[in-house]
């Protein structure tokens, strides 16, 4: 080979080494300045992963955690769902202003039963406007007017069980809740004279919030129809105790009255079709959640002893430092039985998901390689027991991993406004049956019913009962 074909030879290793390196550099730029997805769920072409997430939620929750870490996304139809599991990942979710993340789109089929005009049906600074007259509506000062009115609504209530007996709980529980928020929220016009024809309404109304309609809310179903004549005749109803009431210059203490009173920062006031609306969205965040929360209560309560005797004692200490009334300010200091509420919530959520719609790309950081082999519920200690004492001072498990560890009642700028008025309603209904009754569980302890819109207490939850008054000195 002679010298012409070796530098020949040699210029072209030189140029192929270049193309080489060149191409190296560009995948490892390419590389750096890839955005890092979250990975995927394995699922099934075109209904992605519908059919499983249907079936358990939690169950492919857990498996996919367990498997891919605190971040990952989920095809379900033409949806990409990505699930932030732990407060190491969640800050953003419940900081991130309503440009970047929002709740209008994501339950835009809550419109329907709701109705136009109300909540999210409305741009976010209208919704933040009414979203006020829930604060206001929820107020110290009001709060302590709508305990005396649960205290009474509980009071009577169990004044009609007989001296021993065998009842379901959850049926009971959810009898009582509707009739405290009817006297509470929708007014005295409904809890006297018309609550079997508006509690029939509001029936049609929640059958009418299907899963399927979470997809499509206006699909021409018989559950929907119910759902929108429902929705019809209950605004007529309530136009004319509005109208009655202004009429006759008459003021009652409830979140109706709350309603008609308020005003947007223009000076306009509510329409009764507005008035209407956040009424039906406010029994809606309450009715169920607190129900299902009142029989879980319960269910550990009867299921562990030595729980229902501390609230026993917690009552007795109470009693004879206040008295036998119950009112706002005793029932504050019943901490013992809101630890029992609260553990009872963090194992059962009502509403197991929270959801927004991302409009713009965000980075979360997680605990790479600790995450895949360490579930969520680690952050609290030996998670699927029942143990109140763990929020007790001292240990406050709920705050061990910064401001959302705990999210029963989601956090942030969409925190759940109605939290003080779910305490005292619970703490109503069960320091009344502490102290009026002695109780056992006489079913298993009831299953999860994971088929509801709002995940609850699946069949009958038996209890025996048996009537005494609770003595201080007993």
């Amino acid at each position: 080979m002679d010298l012409k074909e070796i530098k020949f030879m040699n210029a072209g290793l030189l140029f192929v080494a270049t193309l080489l390196f060149v191409k190296i550099l560009s995948v490892v730029l390419a590389s750096k300045g890839r955005k890092r997805l979250p990975p995927t769920v394995k699922a099934l072409p075109l209904i992605g992963g519908l059919l499983r997430f249907l079936k358990g939620p939690i169950i492919m929750i857990g498996e996919e955690y367990r498997k891919l870490g605190s971040v990952f996304t989920l095809k379900v139809v033409n949806k990409r769902i990505t699930f932030l599991i732990g407060p190491e990942v969640s800050a953003h979710f419940f900081k991130a202003p309503e440009a970047e993340l929002s709740q209008q789109e994501v339950y835009q089929f809550n419109v329907p039963t709701f109705g136009p005009g109300v909540v999210f049906d409305v741009d976010y600074s209208v919704r933040q406007e009414q979203f006020r007259f829930f604060t206001e509506a929820l107020r110290v000062s009001k709060l302590k007017s709508y305990v005396d009115q649960m205290i009474v609504e509980a009071q009577d209530y169990f004044s009609k069980w007989g001296e021993s007996g065998l009842v379901d709980l959850k049926y009971e529980l959810e009898q009582l809740i509707i009739l405290t928020a009817s006297r509470c929220l929708l007014g005295m016009e409904v809890r006297d004279k018309l609550f079997a024809d508006v509690s029939a309404l509001f029936h049609d109304l929640d059958n009418g919030m299907q899963p399927i309609s979470v997809l499509f809310p206006y699909l021409p179903i018989p559950a929907h129809r119910r759902r929108d004549q429902a929705r019809k005749k209950i605004a007529e109803i309530f136009r004319t105790i509005i109208n009655s009431r202004k009429s006759e210059g008459r003021y009652e203490d409830d979140m109706l009255q709350c309603f008609i009173d308020s005003k947007y920062k223009d000076g306009r006031g509510t329409t009764d079709d507005e008035i209407t609306g956040l009424l039906i969205a406010a029994l809606f965040a309450g009715q169920h959640t607190s129900s299902i929360t009142s029989v879980w209560t319960g269910a550990y309560l009867l299921r562990h002893r030595e729980h229902f005797s501390a609230c026993i004692e917690e009552q007795k200490g109470i009693m004879q430092k206040c008295g036998n009334g119950v009112n706002h300010d005793v029932l504050s200091e019943m901490d013992t039985l809101h630890r029992c509420i609260k553990e009872a919530l963090r194992l059962h959520p009502p509403l197991i998901m929270l959801l927004r719609h991302s409009h713009r790309e965000f980075t979360v950081k997680n605990r790479e390689g600790v995450d895949i082999c360490q579930p969520a519920a680690a952050y609290f200690q030996d998670p699927d027991s029942y143990d109140p004492s763990r929020f007790a001072t001292g240990r406050e498990e709920d705050k061990a991993a910064g401001a959302f560890s705990y999210i029963s009642f989601g956090g942030g700028r969409h925190g759940c406004l109605g939290e003080p008025f779910a305490y005292l309603q619970i703490k109503a209904i069960w320091s009344h049956l502490l102290r009026e009754f002695d109780l056992e569980l006489v079913s298993p302890f009831p299953e999860i019913d994971w088929n509801a819109m709002v995940v609850g207490v699946k069949g009958k939850v038996m209890v025996r009962y048996t009537r005494r008054r609770l003595a201080v000195d007993s």
